[in-house]
């Protein structure tokens, strides 16, 4: 690089960080360069806060003063784009995006874009698939591209697998792109074998790799196991206001950010849940607060990760160990950015194991599912999704994840309309994904060895993450000693009590059959008839909550014993009903028919019978050997599986008649042991409701999510 261009580079990133004696950090000078005067293909490596935007935004405008197109930055998260938008701004970039947020304004970006008025577009990796984009717009984008970054690479590897199946489609981009486009990777989170495949992703032999220490000196880490989730929010209660400035508190599931947020509000704490189930609104709202410190924390599934930037966040707190170092190390990155010191503290949970086993299998592509969408596929005839979801029995979720791994292997097509097959041969790579399996299993057992061991926790991430800088940091609790409190105030563990006890989850009706049921022979389309659909039910709690879902996790667990139903657990079923609130108190008990607990739901009717003074009339029957089909799946199938196999017996129906001569309008409360896609209790209702019922209430001891 001359020293003309050196100084050019120097005064954009004064510009940028505000600072007219900033300099470079070691590896940004060498990062600039080979993009801008070597044309190159480069991977930079750095720990958070290390400046990594710096070098795609300098070296952004160095490539467009010298007559380059603008950049493209392919960014994961739309809390990462904005903050990446702010920061151009101040840097003098301009810097817009097209996501699903913004759609009418993707018109006026398409226009300043043939305006030559963008510097860098910032796009989502499920755009470039998206079929507008891709064939009207992106040809001409990389026809004149300046430069291609590509943020929070580690996504483009095994280990983001199932995050963004579509940043393995930036392979296929690359190649298109015309030959002396510098391409560049970013990330703070790679281990050796990761690196080595953004690499190769990226060229191979020909890319400068810029790989500097991942330690961050001002994190102050520690663990503090506790025995149960009600001691770990006890310690929360009682110290969160301790607790320099603002930070977040990472929880690992949606339902256990919820339910620790409200216990923290409730107890006088300024805390906003944070997750993927969030309006798109309030996340940005709740983005602002916590970077203006207006709420002491928020309390965060991995939706808030990435490239959340907020310099002087002061602590990160773990409600449960993320399933790898590297996700881990990601995560408490978002601390002490700018400050000289912030505190880290991990609660790891008895639970861990078995939600990390959830996750890892639910996203892990399956080979007879996979085929099934091939067989239902068409080459000529786009078929939408919602169509699709009809012919195959796979949920939406799952399908969606399952069609963008076929799209990035080529054996499916998304095009205006739906989904094509493509024709091409398609093999399932099942030692691709036992590799993976098996690295998520090691990358497991390292968060554990991470959480017990007495060395150094930094230089053990370090280690992990393959830094051969590694060495002992002299700050954590292995250090230096423990540096956070352990007792707990005797209000605060009541509270926490108090609050995981509490118990009640709505189940909503379902007010409309599923699309594509009378393609299964099923005589049923649009709204359900208000008179056979059932009313709002209860579940005592969902199987992810912190308080009464532990329990009913190991209730329901595979292999788990039939058994009655504890004191405790009747207990907390009669609080359900009695803070129901329903219009009209039900007359009488109906239970579902279990072949799996029985015992334990006649216990629990039982028990119901005799509180509420409420004549248990009997059970519903099954019809030809009763529902099909695992359960949960997709709508249409699952519906098809209970589908006239849930009866009324004579003597139950006898009762039901005899009970509507003398209350007419009262409803039947239906019990049954775990809901999960609703169709079952949908259809014993209207069996219910068709053999005269008044309504039905339905109650469940859990649903799934």
């Amino acid at each position: 690089m001359t020293d003309e261009t050196r100084t050019s580079a120097l005064q954009i990133l004064r510009t940028l960080v505000g600072s007219p004696t900033a300099d470079f950090h070691e590896g940004q000078y060498e990062a600039i360069s080979s993009l801008v005067d070597g044309h190159s293909r480069a991977l930079v490596v750095q720990r958070t806060g290390w400046g990594k935007s710096a070098v795609y935004f300098v070296a952004t405008l160095l490539l467009r003063q010298r007559g380059g197109g603008p950049t493209v930055l392919v960014s994961p998260l739309l809390a990462l784009m904005r903050d990446q938008i702010s920061a151009a701004e101040r840097a003098g970039v301009r810097a817009v995006a097209i996501n699903s947020t913004n759609a009418h304004e993707w018109g006026d970006v398409v226009a300043a874009l043939e305006r030559d008025e963008v510097d860098v577009l910032l796009v989502s990796p499920e755009r470039l698939n998206n079929p507008t984009f891709r064939e009207q717009q992106l040809p001409a984008l990389v026809a004149r591209m300046g430069l291609l970054v590509v943020d929070e690479a580690h996504c483009i590897s095994d280990w983001g697998h199932d995050f963004r199946p579509d940043y393995r489609r930036l392979r296929d981009l690359i190649a298109q792109m015309p030959s002396g486009v510098p391409v560049l990777a970013t990330t703070a989170t790679a281990n050796s074998r990761v690196v080595a495949d953004i690499a190769e992703q990226l060229g191979g032999a020909e890319v400068v790799t810029i790989r500097g220490p991942l330690a961050r000196a001002s994190l102050r880490l520690g663990v503090l196991r506790l025995p149960d989730s009600k001691t770990r929010l006890g310690w929360l209660l009682s110290h969160l206001g301790d607790l320099p400035g603002s930070g977040i508190i990472y929880t690992l599931t949606v339902s256990a950010a919820e339910d620790t947020a409200r216990l923290l509000r409730d107890a006088g704490h300024a805390v906003r849940a944070y997750t993927g189930q969030t309006d798109t609104g309030e996340r940005e709202e709740s983005e602002g607060m916590l970077k203006r410190n207006e709420v002491k924390a928020l309390v965060a599934t991995s939706a808030l990760g990435m490239g959340f930037d907020k310099p002087d966040l002061g602590f990160v707190v773990h409600l449960g160990a993320p399933s790898s170092p590297v996700a881990y190390y990601q995560q408490v990155g978002r601390a002490g950015r700018a400050t000289e010191n912030a505190d880290v503290l991990l609660l790891p949970g008895t639970e861990d194991r078995d939600i990390w086993q959830y996750f890892a299998t639910a996203s892990m592509p399956d080979q007879a599912r996979a085929e099934r969408i091939l067989s239902a596929l068409e080459r000529e005839r786009p078929t939408s999704t919602p169509a699709l979801e009809a012919l195959v029995d796979i949920r939406r979720t799952p399908l969606e994840l399952l069609l963008k791994v076929l799209d990035v292997d080529g054996a499916v097509r998304r095009v205006q309309g739906g989904w094509v097959a493509t024709g091409e041969p398609w093999t399932y790579d099942a030692e691709r994904y036992s590799r993976i399996a098996a690295e998520r299993v090691a990358e497991q057992q390292h968060m554990i060895e991470y959480e017990t061991t007495t060395s150094c926790r930094m230089e053990f991430l370090q280690r992990t993450l393959d830094d051969e800088t590694a060495a002992p940091c002299g700050r954590c609790d292995n250090c230096a000693g423990a540096w956070y409190p352990t007792a707990i105030a005797a209000d605060a563990a009541a509270s926490a009590a108090s609050s995981l006890d509490r118990v009640g989850v709505a189940i909503e009706p379902r007010a409309q059959w599923p699309t594509g049921a009378d393609r299964l022979g099923l005589p049923v389309k649009g709204r359900i008839a208000a008179a056979e659909r059932p009313l709002e039910g209860r579940a005592l709690a969902r199987l992810t909550d912190l308080g009464w879902g532990g329990t009913l996790r190991e209730l329901f667990a595979p292999g788990s014993p039939d058994a009655p139903a504890s004191a405790a657990l009747i207990a907390a079923c009669v609080r359900v009903l009695a803070g129901w609130g329903w219009k009209e108190r039900p007359a009488a008990i109906v239970t579902m028919p279990s072949r799996r607990h029985p015992q334990l739901i006649e216990s629990v009717a039982a028990g119901l019978s005799q509180a509420g003074r409420l004549p248990h009339l009997g059970s519903l029957e099954y019809l030809k050997g009763g529902p099909e089909g695992e359960p949960g799946g997709n709508s249409a199938y699952r519906l098809a599986g209970v589908w006239g196999r849930i009866g009324v017996p004579d003597a139950l129906a006898d009762d039901l008649a005899g009970l509507a001569a003398t209350k007419p309008d009262s409803p039947i409360l239906l019990i049954d042991d775990l809901v999960d896609s609703r169709w079952t209790i949908t259809v014993a209702s209207r069996a219910l409701r068709q053999s005269g019922a008044a309504g039905v209430l339905p109650f469940a001891l859990a649903v799934v999510r």
